[in-house]
């Protein structure tokens, strides 16, 4: 009768895995979980009808670049958003609060 010996049998599956990952860990190939960019809301950005939601709850923007509607933007550039100037040429920013300006 043979006798089966589990530990010889994995033994060396063991070691080869160790090894792959010792080689692994050595060639820098860690593997880490993806993080999502952080992301803000932006509020006076969106062209009318292209917003995500208004200060007041769901809804959909009536004026381009109304300032309680937003859209999320990546984390710290809402305020560099380029946008065209005001009527009476007073520039344009998005902000992280609702803005008093162009309410639909």
């Amino acid at each position: 009768m043979m006798r089966f010996s589990l530990a010889k049998v994995l033994a060396p599956r063991l070691v080869a895995t160790g090894l792959v990952a010792a080689g692994l860990l050595a060639a820098g190939l860690t593997v880490a979980p993806v993080r999502a960019q952080e992301r803000e809301k932006c509020f006076g950005v969106a062209k009318a009808g292209q917003n995500e939601g208004l200060a007041s709850g769901p809804g959909k923007s009536t004026i381009d670049f109304q300032g309680d509607a937003w859209v999320w933007v990546p984390a710290g550039s809402c305020a560099t958003i380029t946008l065209p100037v005001q009527g009476d040429g007073t520039p344009r920013r998005g902000a992280i609060q609702p803005l008093a300006r162009d309410r639909g």
